[in-house]
């Protein structure tokens, strides 16, 4: 499938951004066409008090699964909302992370709900050890979305489009939830998608390694820290440049220390690597007809860029917007200029595939 590549003109002193546009390309990202002016929302940042703090007008409450589980929800309703917007995040995550990105959609007109995945955040857990994220199947995860979507969709009257935001493994989820048809949104935002796994000895021979020690020791944690084998003083350096941001998630589990997640379960890491293998060989990718904006560090040490660039061409309309070495994995939680970047090609994005 053809593609051709654009590339962003970089903002000062920084480097520049990649774009890569496929069939349906976003012409308000590229300079054949000006994007629309808005000036109101080119930046948004919050100071560190604000990122700390559930804004006012919002409910955090919780939403029971066909099973019965209890998930944690956050809502934060527009005065006059353009749509509504579901923003998932990844792995060991919770809502509060991206309070301030959160705050930029709801700026921009958006109805933002977010839910805690099972088995993290303020969502209860999976394993008897509570620092140790565990699941059995990644189907769990799907039968959650596919649930939570509906009833989501159903609680106003349908006539308002819907979106959604899936990070890390938020967007693996969601990329399995389009190509098995059981979320329908006007488009789809995919941040450091974990499409693939970085790994020193490969997909193939760790998935192989994940997978024998899911069938001997499904509930012990793949290593002991961290978000990957490693000192954890390299977390700051695996997850963002902006040190202040980083530590609005400490303060977050100081101030909640439930919501707290360590390491993944060896359970865990097989499904990841078994997930990413099979989103890769799933021919229903082809016929995703949502608009998509991939958003990608190159130099992300958690998940493997490379996947999403080879997923991109096969999605009928999408774009990928490939950050240097200026981005870590969680890009919208990097420093502003890297941020800045990411909000706006979300912005223009937005803009395109659901006008206001």
């Amino acid at each position: 499938m053809a593609f051709k590549k654009v590339t962003v003109t970089p903002m000062p002193d920084t480097a520049p951004a990649k774009v890569d546009h496929f069939p349906g390309e976003i012409s308000s990202l590229v300079s054949e066409k000006p994007a629309r002016p808005a000036p109101s929302r080119r930046s948004f940042t919050l100071a560190a008090d604000a990122r700390r703090a559930i804004p006012a007008a919002a409910q955090v409450g919780v939403w029971e699964a066909p099973d019965g589980w209890m998930l944690r929800r956050f809502d934060w309703p527009a005065e006059r909302p353009r749509g509504r917007f579901l923003f998932q995040a990844g792995r060991g995550d919770s809502f509060e992370k991206y309070l301030e990105t959160i705050a930029h959609l709801h700026l921009a007109g958006w109805s933002v709900t977010s839910l805690d995945w099972r088995g993290q955040g303020g969502s209860g857990r999976l394993s008897p050890d509570p620092y140790v994220g565990h699941v059995t199947d990644f189907g769990v995860y799907d039968a959650d979305l596919a649930a939570f979507w509906q009833q989501w969709r159903s609680e106003d009257d349908g006539s308002r489009p819907a979106a959604i935001l899936g990070h890390s493994m938020g967007g693996l989820l969601v990329m399995r939830a389009l190509a098995a048809g059981t979320i329908d949104p006007a488009a789809a935002i995919l941040v450091a998608p974990m499409l693939g796994l970085r790994s020193p000895l490969g997909a193939e021979m760790s998935g192989r390694i994940a997978r024998y020690m899911a069938r001997r020791l499904p509930m012990r944690a793949a290593w002991r820290q961290n978000e990957r084998p490693g000192p954890v003083a390299s977390r700051q350096r695996l997850l963002t440049h902006d040190i202040e941001r980083y530590r609005d998630e400490r303060w977050w589990h100081d101030a909640s220390p439930g919501l707290q997640l360590g390491p993944p379960s060896w359970s865990w890491l097989s499904q990841a690597f078994d997930g990413c293998a099979a989103l890769a060989r799933d021919r229903r990718v082809e016929a995703i007809a949502v608009p998509v904006l991939m958003l990608v560090a190159d130099a992300d040490r958690l998940v493997d860029p490379r996947a999403a660039a080879r997923v991109a061409p096969r999605l009928p309309n999408a774009s990928l917007l490939r950050f240097g070495p200026e981005s870590a994995h969680e890009i919208l939680r990097e420093s502003d200029d890297v941020r800045d970047r990411a909000l706006s090609a979300m912005d223009a994005f937005l803009d395109d595939a659901v006008p206001a």
